[in-house]
């Protein structure tokens, strides 16, 4: 998936170099540490471990593969970018000149959450000099909890998704696809609403939903066997606007449980970029800005949803001059956000940090973690 973090770090990777640690392989017959340069500047980093192997041991594997990797790579002075507090644990020994937290979500609440994840996050933003937060209700909830804490909801990449506008890539599997087509794409999990999305599609049979995406933390057959349901797989970024440009409509079924209580989904702009109307459950940080603005439809149960999408129907999607005007309102509103924008105050920031740390040879150092 290429989200938050890949969009921020690819910019720092423009004058720095950056380094992905990846959560381990546990199924290695020997263990040993991947470092790979997947594009200029930017390394991807993957310790593989062996399986079954005492917890305390694993943690010392662990650190002696970050002390490896800061030798081997010759880091000299770097920066600590935490999107995990889970590796909080495992390089906590290291002396980074500054550590910057950026919260994209409440994890503690997803399936599978690691019962340290509180204590372990507590710790991180004590450590911390910046702490980011990835929406504004997050920002409120956390806010108190750090001197140097900011918000930065999603953003976009405007230039790539605006080419959906113009293009009709057509993958064979769409030719069996009838119109109305109402598509999402991103992480399929526990956030997803799949009994909503089935009361829908039984709802409407002549409409048809696509979803693309990984599935992770729960089974494929949690996916409502339908006729009008369509599962994709995931896609690369480079490929999503091309998916996007053949549907009618976009949609996130979110559902509205702890784990979706504080995201801020990147997808919102990135389906009204690509000139998709959108239907979104009533996730806080989609209905302020988005809702309130009249730019995506708020719809919780099935009928809401039907209402919603008839009313599309009806009035965007009516006429050429209809849907001109609609995406006028969108451009309007996405004028001034970008992930450049994003990365720029968080720029900002972070050298206001470095500055009060009186650090003096960062600036000069190409090595950032």
């Amino acid at each position: 998936m290429y989200q938050r973090p890949q969009h921020l770090l690819s910019r720092f990777s423009k004058n720095h170099r950056v380094f992905f640690i990846e959560e381990p392989v546990w199924d290695a017959e020997k263990e040993t540490i991947s470092i790979k340069e997947v594009s200029e500047n930017i390394w991807v980093i993957v310790p593989y471990l062996l399986p079954n192997a005492d917890s305390q041991i694993l943690l010392s594997r662990k650190k002696e593969m970050i002390d490896y990797l800061i030798q081997e790579m010759q880091i000299i002075d770097y920066i600590f970018w935490y999107y995990s507090p889970m590796a909080v644990p495992y390089s906590n020994h290291a002396t980074p000149a500054l550590i910057v937290y950026d919260c994209m979500d409440e994890l503690s609440s997803f399936k599978n959450a690691p019962p340290a994840l509180k204590e372990t996050e507590n710790k991180l933003i004590q450590k911390a000099d910046v702490m980011f937060m990835g929406g504004y209700s997050l920002y409120y909830a956390k806010r108190h909890l750090h001197y140097n804490a900011h918000a930065f909801p999603s953003s976009i990449d405007k230039k790539h998704f605006l080419t959906a506008r113009t293009k009709a890539f057509k993958e064979d599997f769409y030719e069996n696809i009838p119109h109305p087509r109402i598509g999402f794409y991103g992480v399929i999990d526990e956030r997803m609403n799949m009994q909503l999305l089935a009361d829908i599609a039984m709802k409407k049979p002549e409409w048809h939903f696509i979803l693309i995406g990984p599935i992770v933390k729960i089974s494929e057959k949690s996916i409502p066997n339908l006729a009008n349901i369509h599962y994709l797989d995931g896609k690369r970024y480079e490929e999503l606007p091309n998916y996007v440009a053949d549907w009618d409509l976009a949609f996130m079924p979110f559902a509205l449980n702890e784990a979706t209580r504080f995201i801020s989904p990147t997808k919102t702009p990135e389906f009204l970029a690509a000139g998709k109307p959108v239907i979104s459950t009533s996730i806080t940080d989609v209905v302020e800005p988005y809702g309130n603005e009249g730019l995506v439809a708020i719809a919780d149960t099935a009928d809401e949803f039907t209402i919603a999408a008839e009313n599309i129907f009806k009035t965007i999607l009516a006429d050429e001059y209809s849907y001109a005007k609609w995406l006028g309102k969108v451009d309007n509103f996405l004028y001034n956000m970008s992930w450049d924008k994003t990365w720029q105050e968080m720029k900002n920031i972070i050298d206001t940090a470095i500055q009060k740390k009186g650090i003096k040879n960062l600036h000069k150092t190409e090595a950032y973690v």
